[in-house]
């Protein structure tokens, strides 16, 4: 299979048929025609769907003004409980449509399995603090990267990788007959430079110290809080507190963009046809949404109300104190880099110099030189 068809499949949340054609996996004969192949899946979907699904009590249930139902599962990223609680309600409510709070800059974690991760998540090294401002910019690249060194050190506690309960999303939707896979967060480089934009110098400078000063053991009465409450966002919370700002455009900006991607999820699902002249029918969706539990009252505050993304997705220009103290660091940083050549290279020159091969050649031509003269 190609990069490109692995892409699409990605997109669309569905996982492609074996390559000897066969259907013999899902029930259905090899020798019908694909419009009755549709149509049989699209059958065996909805008999499949529970009108009255039992769901977990971590799954909240909207609804749009056009009958679509909803189905929001707050999570804990570090939660095994969470995981479980995905592949449950996939299961029961079998969605036309899976959004997860993921954006197209973190779906990468979706097809890396868990020993992979682990080993990602704990490393934080120059590549990636390169990748991380080459991105964002300086700025919003070194609090990316602290706010990574916040998760690898929750992972590094509790030996567990984030975004678990994503990856499930991802296989059981690939399950479920014509069902979609949303990407529902916003762009990390948005949120990012937004949240930098919000803060004050001295504002970064403390939350920047806070950040860096993480060491905190976690205990086992916090592995066992992780099942009922996301840690990560807990912790996120406490030190983003302090900062209004902060806290508006790390999670209440989000909340309006996961809501309203969540709505635009939820429009009219149309049936499959059988033919190109058979008229277009369309019913309700079903939508199932997986996102961290601190997005939920977010999400049920803003579901009724006229959203529009267009202002939170906008990056505000560098101020320019910004401009002045990035390019202080690029400078530092450049001279850093220097420096080190500098005395890397004076170090070299001089066990070269010392070596006694060199000092007789160097001794020769300086004889030979005598002697021209």
């Amino acid at each position: 299979m190609t990069e490109d068809q692995q892409q699409e499949y990605l997109q669309l949340g569905t996982e492609p048929a074996p390559e000897d054609g066969s259907s013999e996996s899902s029930g259905i004969p090899n020798n019908i025609s694909d419009e009755d192949a549709f149509r049989i899946l699209w059958e065996m979907k909805i008999k499949k769907r529970q009108k009255l699904p039992t769901l977990p009590d971590t799954v909240t249930e909207l609804t749009t003004e056009e009958g679509s139902k909803v189905y929001i599962v707050g999570t804990a990223h570090f939660s095994d409980s969470s995981k479980q609680d995905v592949v449950k309600t996939i299961q029961e409510v079998q969605p036309d449509v899976v959004v997860v709070e993921l954006c197209q800059y973190r779906v990468s974690m979706l097809k890396m399995d868990e020993e992979t991760l682990l080993k990602e998540a704990k490393e934080i090294n120059l590549e990636k603090l390169h990748q991380a401002i080459k991105q964002n910019g300086v700025m919003s690249g070194l609090m990316q990267m602290l706010l990574l060194k916040v998760s690898a050190h929750i992972t590094e506690q509790l030996g567990m990788a984030p975004g678990g309960e994503f990856r499930e999303a991802f296989k059981e939707a690939s399950k479920v007959p014509f069902c979609k896979f949303h990407l529902g967060d916003r762009p990390i480089p948005v949120t990012f430079k937004r949240a930098i934009a919000a803060l004050s110098i001295w504002q970064k400078i403390k939350l920047a110290w806070g950040l860096c000063s993480l060491s905190d053991p976690i205990s086992e009465d916090d592995v066992e809080k992780c099942k009922q409450k996301d840690l990560l966002e807990q912790m996120m919370a406490e030190m983003i507190g302090e900062f209004p700002d902060l806290h508006r455009t790390i999670v209440s900006e989000r909340d309006i963009y996961l809501t309203y991607m969540l709505k635009q999820a939820a429009r009219r699902t149309e049936l499959p046809r059988a033919s190109e002249t058979e008229p277009r029918k369309s019913i309700p969706s079903v939508v199932v949404g997986v996102v961290g539990m601190g997005h939920v009252p977010g999400i049920e505050r803003n579901w009724n109300c006229e959203l529009n993304i267009q202002e939170i997705m906008r990056v505000p220009p560098p101020s320019t104190l910004s401009r002045a103290v990035a390019f202080a660091a690029k400078l530092t940083f450049f001279g850093l880099l220097g420096y080190s050549c500098y005395c890397i290279s004076k170090r070299t020159v001089r066990i070269i110099l010392s070596v006694p091969a060199t000092q007789y050649c160097l001794q020769r031509l300086n004889q030979m030189a005598t002697d021209l003269k």
